[in-house]
Parts: structure tokens; C-alpha cells; sequence
């Protein structure tokens, strides 16, 4: 009863919407014994910086699809935004978290069973913002960003799950290799394109 007052509690941070699937997502989870959404999932506050650093951003793509957690939320925080995730590891609880989300959510997403470093089709938009929440490896990682960055927006923001844990140091050595100045926030490190 207290952990799921705690979690009630932590919801708030996160708009109505995305704090209502998230509940109905980790109940769905706990009652069908989904340990790997229920552990590997944005907690509700990094969700939180990630929305807010997606406000306004309506061309998003996501590395790393899982069970979709994190693409049904920025789905949902925008009914403007389209959200293209690539994931080539087919998770079967997937499509149970898709079908909470509701199908007018589903239709702005748009799920690619390609690596990370497929990049963009010909046709994509420029992206807006970039969640790389794939490989944890420093090569990995730094190849995934490197595949994206010349379909980055003018001014898009980059966003590195992971950032800092110690269970995954190849993000933050990606990170560096690569040269980003960005900010830390919380398990997530961020990077803004030049505006140019």
C-alpha cells in the first residue's frame, strides 16, 4: 500500500494524461509479471524532464523502443506530435501498452523494427528531438547519435537515457567521445544542435 501511495505521489509531476497510462501501464505489468517494463521504464520524474524538453517538439524520435513506454507518453503529452521509435528487438507485452494508449494515440506513432543507427527515411521530417535509449555501450552509443545528427532541426534537442548510472558507463563515455556540451539532468544527459 505505501509503495503504490509513493508512486501515486511521483505521478504528479507528469501532465494527467501520461500519469493515467502510466498507472493503468504498471498495473498492467505487475498483474501479467512484466519485471522487465516495471525496471527498465523512465521513472515518473526523468519522464517528467523529458516531456518538458519535448514541449513544443512535434517531429520526435526515440532509439530504443522497449515496451513503449516512453513513446506512448510523448504521444500522449501532445496530440500534435508524431513519434517514430526504432527498436529491431520486438518485445511481446509491446502491443498490450500500445492498446491502453488508445488507437487515436497509436496512429502518431510509428514503430521501426531497424538499429538504432538505420537513421532517418527518405521523407522524415528533421527531428526535433532525439531520446537515445538504446544500446548502453560507449561505441553504440556514440554510433547511434552519430547516425541521427544530420537529421537533427535546427535547435534540436539530444537526449541521453542513462546518463551517469553505474550499471551503464558507456553513455556517459559516448558522451564524451563525442564532445557534447551539454547539462546533466537527473539520469539523463542533455545536448542542444546549434541553431544555426
Amino acid at each position: 500500500m505505501r509503495a503504490e501511495l509513493r508512486l501515486l505521489l511521483s505521478l504528479r509531476v507528469l501532465p494527467p494524461r501520461v500519469a493515467g497510462f502510466y498507472v493503468r501501464a504498471r498495473r498492467r505489468a505487475s498483474r501479467d509479471g512484466d519485471r522487465f517494463s516495471l525496471d527498465s521504464a523512465a521513472r515518473p520524474q526523468e519522464l517528467a524532464e523529458l516531456l518538458a524538453l519535448a514541449a513544443g517538439r512535434r517531429a520526435v524520435v526515440e532509439l530504443g523502443t522497449g515496451t513503449a513506454w516512453s513513446t506512448i507518453a510523448l504521444a500522449l503529452a501532445d496530440p500534435a506530435r508524431r513519434v517514430i521509435s526504432y527498436d529491431p528487438e520486438l518485445r511481446p507485452e509491446r502491443e498490450a501498452y500500445l492498446d491502453l494508449a488508445g488507437a487515436a494515440v497509436r496512429e502518431r506513432i510509428e514503430l521501426r523494427g531497424e538499429p538504432d543507427t538505420a537513421g532517418p527515411h527518405a521523407g522524415d521530417p528533421p527531428v526535433e528531438l532525439l531520446f537515445i535509449d538504446s544500446l548502453h555501450e560507449r561505441e553504440p552509443a556514440a554510433a547511434a547519435f552519430r547516425a541521427w545528427q544530420g537529421a537533427l532541426a535546427a535547435g534540436a534537442v539530444v537526449v541521453f537515457h542513462d546518463y551517469g548510472h553505474p550499471a551503464y558507463p558507456g553513455v556517459a563515455q559516448a558522451v564524451s567521445d563525442l564532445g557534447l556540451d551539454g547539462r546533466r539532468s537527473g539520469g539523463q544527459f542533455v545536448w542542444r544542435a546549434p541553431a544555426r
